[in-house]
């Protein structure tokens, strides 16, 4: 899937990437852990799983656990993508990582595909390190 900043806002586009990373760490992803982990209020992450569930982007069990749907995943695994592709750069830059996570979070919702396939191609060259 080709990523379209008008799509999704970079709210949808931190929780389905928040999700998948949390999905990594845990079998069970609740609200409450995505609440935690965005900083945001529970009735916020209520009100976002319930517009990405009807979108079909997510899917929540009788348990309360959150899961990805293909749609969703494709959209969280780009975003991850550019997140890692980014932070990688950047630090190749010598910008401290924790700086460069937080910036990285900040581009890989507004840079354009242009933009980061040069960047990624760059790295998949070997000149960003390992990208985590």
């Amino acid at each position: 899937m080709e990523h379209t900043a008008n799509k999704f806002t970079e709210s949808f586009e931190m929780y389905l990437k928040t999700i998948l990373i949390l999905s990594t760490e845990s079998d069970c992803v609740r609200q409450i852990d995505l609440a935690r982990a965005l900083k945001v209020s529970r009735p916020s992450v209520h009100q976002a799983i319930r517009k990405l569930e009807a979108d079909g982007y997510v899917s929540s069990s009788e348990d309360g656990n959150l899961s990805l749907l293909p749609a969703g995943l494709e959209v969280a695994e780009n975003i991850y993508e550019r997140h890692r592709h980014f932070t990688g750069f950047l630090v190749h830059l010598g910008v401290d990582r924790v700086i460069a996570e937080l910036d990285a979070c900040r581009m890989e919702h507004y840079v354009s595909e242009e933009t980061f396939q040069a960047i990624k191609n760059f790295c998949q060259e070997g000149n960003c390190g390992e990208m985590y």
